[in-house]
């Protein structure tokens, strides 16, 4: 198996290799939009340059076009350059930026590997982009040939979502490694629920691959969904790149300042991860014992998959009783299954508590010569 430390040289790639010849050949050209906080670079005390109404206090002002302080905190804690990673107005926004950066629309494509996170798809068929499918395999991980097989010079990008949604297992590393030496397209890797798992971040090879990139959000465990804060991880040039087609001023300023305030205790975190994962565990040894539940699939993020016996009658019954869970059942290789998210102990428990009545309606409506299967 390989070493996560394992060290590449970027001679390792040819030119053709890099990450430019991805890239949409008119955006090389292109010049961004320019505000007088971007044009003006020392300390001042009167601005009138973005004709914002005068009077009010702060909120009267457009915000950091960079988000400067954020970057800077966010730095610090994930230990990285503030050169090397651009925030969005949540991931989504970093998807779509990817999307418009190495896709011409009606000519390229990307590459998912269902069931995964959905706007992937989405993004795409918005900015008419083709999408190429390649299942996962029944235990939810990668096809690396098929992969391979599949793409074309076409194939821009390739998302691979780690730890995955909906399924919530993280992807084989010997897997990841190898579509990073011989994919040749642009390789995101998505690492929303990573802090769940304890597993090493993928940023640690995006000085060594230069056709990687990163996504992470503060939506999942810094517990900040409301404020819509993704980061984007890549080599400096390609984060120039997105800066030059993002937005001017894509993040609010309540939210860098409210990240800021909440960010400055982001350790305190951790005991709520450990936590969650607590609550996961006790919530996995309630419902298993359920003859209603057939498989809890293993899991590295705070939600669970769940396959039942019938996951439309639960998803019914448990909206009913005011609790509202995911259906995935429609889902590639998720047929019955339905997505848990962790909840508070109380909401937890509430959840069980109705599951079992459910369970015993469910039990009770099936008819006389299958209920021996239910044993």
């Amino acid at each position: 198996m390989d070493n996560m430390n394992e060290p590449f040289s970027l001679q390792d790639f040819s030119d053709a290799d890099r990450w430019q010849s991805l890239m949409r050949p008119h955006l090389l050209k292109i010049k961004p939009y320019s505000s007088a906080r971007d044009d003006f670079k020392g300390n001042a005390d009167i601005w009138l340059d973005a004709n914002e109404l005068p009077y009010g206090q702060f909120l009267n002002r457009y915000p950091d076009p960079h988000a400067k302080e954020l970057k800077k905190l966010l730095g610090k804690i994930k230990a990285w350059e503030i050169s090397d990673f651009l925030l969005g107005n949540g991931s989504d926004e970093c998807i779509e930026l990817l999307l418009k950066l190495f896709c011409e629309p009606g000519q390229d494509e990307i590459m998912i590997c269902p069931p995964t996170y959905g706007m992937y798809k989405v993004s795409a068929q918005i900015n008419n982009v083709k999408v190429i499918e390649v299942l996962l395999t029944s235990d939810f991980q990668l096809q690396v040939d098929e992969i391979l097989n599949n793409a074309s010079d076409k194939t821009k990008v390739l998302f691979v979502c780690t730890p995955n949604n909906p399924t919530g297992n993280l992807m084989e590393r010997d897997s990841i490694l190898r579509l990073l030496r011989e994919f040749k397209g642009i390789v995101v890797i998505d690492e929303a629920y990573v802090d769940f798992g304890g597993e090493e971040s993928w940023t640690v090879f995006v000085k060594q691959f230069p056709r990687l990139i990163v996504l992470q959000t503060l939506s999942k465990s810094a517990g900040l969904a409301g404020l819509r804060v993704g980061i984007c991880y890549a080599q400096s040039d390609i984060i120039e790149r997105l800066y030059s087609i993002k937005p001017p001023y894509n993040l609010s300023g309540a939210t860098q300042i409210i990240s800021i305030m909440e960010l400055k205790h982001y350790k305190r975190r951790r005991k709520l991860w450990a936590k969650l994962n607590s609550a996961k565990a006790s919530l996995i040894s309630s419902l298993d014992k359920f003859d209603s539940v057939i498989k809890i699939y293993p899991s590295d993020a705070n939600f669970l998959l769940v396959k039942l016996k019938d996951a439309d009658y639960f998803y019914r019954e448990l909206a009913e009783m005011g609790i509202v869970v995911r259906n995935r059942s429609k889902e590639a290789l998720c047929e019955g299954c339905l997505r848990i998210s962790i909840g508070k102990n109380d909401e937890n428990k509430q959840l069980i508590k109705i599951w079992k009545r459910i369970d015993k309606s469910f039990r009770k409506s099936i008819p006389s010569e299958f209920k021996e299967e239910m044993k």
